[in-house]
């Protein structure tokens, strides 16, 4: 069956958060989606904290930036998140916006080569080994968690947009999560592209979990709210991109990206959403049962 979430975007302030998490619990949603925008809310700050106010919900971060933390750090933390909430905690990585990179010193040379060997000594930790490892960015010597998870913990998703980076998440990730700029083609695409990184990684065929966000926008409102952050967005002119209207159109939007290879799919709300906790109730009651 299809996962379905919701996003809280980072631009509502962090005390909304409470309300929006304890409603997605209440209301059935399986995922709350959160994120580590550059400078407003930490990542795994509110997850921890939603996921201590909740008792079902699955709480997904992506993107954490991984010019930001050694990977020892992202390794603690998530290892702390999985044993504390058993099942419960999704944790993605990604080479962050390099503009936000720069402006805090945090810019590399080559951000893919950062997140490949990121991800590579980040799973090894988590599955419990002793990592010692001199890569162009990432060195550990003799390092191993005292705390790995306990339980199987869905692995370490990767954010990707280009080729390069499509290849590099089936290559060194367990999961791949797309932008809300992700049509039913590019979910197609990115498939065939975690796909080629798997094979020339030598990776045996298994599951690969493929988390897409879907804009979207909902109330009398809804076209020219999605209209106007598509525009903002550069993606205007991109076909089949984003859902505006009721649940029924939504839940059909849902399906294309269903049909295209998504595993999961995350509402995203518009930026300007006047009632956030009315759209996640729209998620979970209205759109959920529609969608297989």
């Amino acid at each position: 069956m299809t996962s379905l979430g919701a996003v809280f975007r980072p631009q509502l302030a962090p005390e909304r958060l409470r309300s929006v998490a304890r409603l997605a619990d209440d209301a059935g949603l399986e995922e709350l989606w959160l994120w580590e925008d550059c400078f407003r809310e930490g990542g795994i700050s509110t997850a921890a904290a939603a996921l201590a106010w909740t008792e079902r919900v699955r709480v997904g971060v992506g993107l954490l930036p991984v010019p930001l933390r050694n990977v020892a750090i992202t390794a603690m933390e998530a290892a702390s998140l999985h044993r504390m909430f058993p099942g419960r905690a999704i944790l993605g990585v990604g080479h962050g916006v390099q503009d936000w990179m720069g402006q805090v010193g945090a810019r590399v040379e080559s951000p893919v080569t950062l997140l490949r060997e990121h991800l590579l000594a980040l799973r090894a930790l988590l599955s419990g080994e002793r990592v010692t490892v001199d890569g162009r960015y990432v060195r550990l010597d003799d390092v191993a968690l005292d705390w790995p998870p306990e339980a199987p913990h869905g692995g370490v998703l990767a954010g990707a947009t280009g080729p390069r980076s499509l290849r590099l998440t089936g290559e060194a990730a367990d999961g791949t999560i797309l932008t809300a700029s992700t049509n039913a083609e590019g979910v197609r695409k990115a498939r065939q592209l975690v796909g080629e990184g798997r094979a020339a990684a030598g990776r045996e065929p298994g599951p690969h979990r493929l988390v897409v966000y879907l804009l979207t926008a909902t109330g009398p409102d809804a076209a020219a709210r999605l209209r106007a952050e598509l525009t903002a967005e550069g993606a205007e002119d991109v076909p089949d991109l984003g859902v505006a209207g009721d649940a029924g159109a939504v839940a059909k939007a849902v399906e294309r990206l269903v049909e295209a290879g998504a595993d999961s799919v995350v509402l995203q709300p518009t930026a300007d959403e006047p009632d956030p906790e009315g759209f996640v109730r729209f998620a979970a009651e209205e759109v959920r049962p529609l969608v297989p």
